[in-house]
């Protein structure tokens, strides 16, 4: 990828958005193919000339006579003409053709003839033309013999020179930005706030900086200071850089964008001088914004060792955080950054006059779905049948990169099927695939790896459906997708801004469901749960470390205990480590008590997943009701609820 990129329109005026790049032999020649182009256009030239020459040769023959003959012809009167070149002599004849002979350099024309016995009288019946060369002529005849091979050797050694000073004006240009460039003035990859759904309070606090940059005056002559830095924090695929892209298309102002990543190079000061490279390019194109993709590659906390100790990372956060400190408040430049570590980077990147406003985009609710759905159905033919608030409603937690993977997988699961239309049940496959992965049709189990999967199945979904702070069960399969040899789905019948302990508690009862089926059943445990136990361990310790729902421990936060890093002793570790297992065996045991009240209803699942490999909500809450257990009801009644979040994967 070139340093700087350009759309079709800016091709036509680079101005000065253009970083210098220095006119090295690619820029002059069009590439490191010149010389293999060069060489086969003079092979092509030669082999055309000769082509010519040979075709000139038979169509114009020419016949060389001798000297003797000449002068007999001439003594005969069957010459009409003679021109003289040099010693060259080119004869007409009476007839019209036309022939050559050559006389000797140190005599005339006259006095060679009259040698071989021509008489005056016998010349004068012949037309004789003299053509003298010129100085010009006569000298380059001369030298070229001599100066072709000299000008060849001098051409090679000015193309090797050439390649050389290409190859230093690299390494010139090797501390240059790598800025990409989105021209305000490009429609085709211009973004605005009207092509993104959902994230409604970010995009509040972002229409400050838009109407700093188209109207910097107003703020300016009321003593007032934009903050230089804004700093979006989110979970991956939240939209954080279509957000920075969206402010530059509002304020219709030049998009510099750059991954941390791409700052840091092997060679001391390299990150340096690009970081001082790019600012120069934003403030030449004031007002404009500068992004840094995933900045947390270089801000991240200095002096801890984390990340190697590499003085290279630590010189170029150094250079960011001494040109945001020299923004004065006129320039107009404003630094937009993303990450979705924010606990990581440095406390001087988050300082008042540096990245000081923080901006925290969090995953859409059920109506932001609802509205990104409908912008990536924007050109999607979809079926009558087709529900977006349905599908909205399905999936919880999913983020916009993910809503969009499900539209486009919608779209090729119709196109694979040769339909002109999305319906509504390539989107409800469309979104297990996009949470765990294609259907596996031809991982087929043996008869006792398939009853085993779907006992393990059918314990995670009863002991969910019981315990009343697990949410509710919407779908179980043994039907392999992706990893999972089986999955029991289930979701809340609204979205969750607070997870209590009580839920943790049933959670983790419900995870360990399959578990203990196969331990009361098979007297026996597979590796099917491994996915099950990591899950569970890692609830539990959050519980006891992170969020302080210990009994015993009390409410502290120890945090992550690493290398060099170690916040609590060994004996509250063990304390700790003691804590996580009593809570996993405490649910362990409600989740046996659970199986062993309601046996049938687990022989009744396990039995219909053997049958018919996958059971949806209808199917399984009649199995519930008719085994006494009331199946959980949502309060508000007519809306469709279907699977999205795995709560167990065997």
């Amino acid at each position: 990828m070139p340093l700087v990129t350009f759309s079709k329109k800016q091709k036509e005026k680079k101005s000065t958005l253009t970083p210098s790049k220095g006119n090295d032999w690619k820029t002059l020649f069009g590439g490191p193919s010149f010389f293999g182009n060069f060489t086969t256009t003079i092979l092509i030239f030669l082999l055309l000339m000769s082509a010519y020459s040979l075709v000139e040769s038979f169509m114009k023959p020419s016949v060389d006579v001798p000297l003797s003959v000449v002068a007999g012809d001439v003594a005969a009167g069957k010459i009409r003409a003679i021109t003289v070149n040099g010693d060259s002599l080119d004869l007409v004849y009476t007839d019209e053709s036309k022939k050559t002979s050559r006389k000797d350099p140190s005599a005339g024309l006259p006095e060679t003839l009259a040698t071989y016995g021509v008489t005056p009288v016998e010349l004068s019946k012949v037309s004789i033309t003299i053509q003298g060369q010129s100085g010009f002529q006569f000298w380059f005849l001369a030298l070229t013999p001599f100066l072709l091979p000299l000008l060849f050797i001098g051409f090679i050694f000015w193309f090797l020179s050439r390649q050389v000073k290409g190859a230093g004006m690299q390494a010139l240009n090797f501390g240059q930005s790598k800025a990409r460039i989105t021209d305000p003035s490009d429609s085709s990859q211009r973004v605005t706030f009207a092509d993104i759904a959902g994230a409604r309070e970010a995009k509040e606090e972002l229409f400050e900086i838009v109407d700093f940059l188209k109207n910097p005056k107003k703020f300016l002559d009321i003593g007032a200071r934009i903050p230089k830095g804004i700093i979006l924090m989110g979970a991956p695929g939240t939209g954080k850089t279509l957000l920075a892209r969206a402010v530059a298309g509002e304020a219709g102002v030049p998009f510099f964008s750059i991954s941390g990543s791409e700052f840091v190079e092997m060679f001391v000061g390299v990150g340096a001088s690009r970081v001082r490279d790019l600012f120069q390019m934003a403030k030449r194109a004031a007002p404009a914004i500068i992004f840094v993709d995933e900045i947390d590659a270089v801000g991240r906390v200095r002096g801890t060792g984390v990340g190697g100790g590499n003085d290279e990372r630590e010189q170029t956060l150094n250079q960011i955080l001494v040109e945001m400190d020299g923004f004065e408040p006129n320039e107009k430049v404003v630094v937009m950054a993303a990450t979705n570590r924010p606990d990581v980077l440095d406390p001087a990147l988050l300082r008042p006059g540096r990245f000081d406003r923080r901006v925290t985009i969090d995953l859409p609710d059920r109506r932001d779905r609802e509205d990104i759905l409908k912008i990536h159905a924007r050109k999607k033919p979809l079926g009558p049948d087709v529900a977006l608030p349905a599908i909205a409603e399905r999936t919880p937690g999913f983020s916009g990169a993910e809503l969009y993977s499900l539209m486009n997988e919608g779209a090729i699961l119709a196109a694979r099927e040769n339909r002109t239309e999305v319906t509504q049940y390539d989107l409800i496959r469309s979104i297990e695939k996009v949470m765990l992965g294609p259907e596996r049709k031809s991982h087929l189990l043996t008869k006792k790896e398939k009853e085993l999967t779907s006992y393990h199945e059918a314990g995670h979904a009863l002991v969910s459906s019981v315990l009343p702070n697990a949410d509710p069960v919407h779908k179980i399969s043994i039907i392999s997708r992706g990893r999972a040899a089986g999955y029991t789905l289930k979701l809340p019948f609204e979205d969750k801004k607070m997870q209590s302990k009580k839920q943790f508690l049933d959670d983790i009862a419900a995870t360990l469901g399959g578990y203990v089926a196969e331990e009361m059943l098979f007297d026996d445990v597979t590796t099917g749960p491994s996915n099950d136990l990591m899950v569970i361990t890692a609830i539990a310790r959050d519980m006891v470390v992170r969020y302080g729902m210990s009994e015993k421990l009390g409410p502290i936060a120890f945090g992550e205990r690493q290398l060099g890093n170690e916040p609590y002793s060994e004996h509250v570790a063990m304390q700790i480590d003691a804590e996580v297992a009593r809570i996993i065996e405490e649910a362990k045991v409600r989740a046996k008590q659970v199986i062993t009240e309601h046996r049938k209803a687990l022989d009744a699942i396990a039995k219909e997943l053997i049958e018919k490999e996958t059971v949806e909500r209808d199917s399984f809450e009649k199995i519930l009701i008719a085994n006494g257990i009331t199946p959980k009801k949502r309060e508000e009644e007519g809306i469709i609820i279907a699977p999205s979040v795995p709560g167990g994967v065997a």
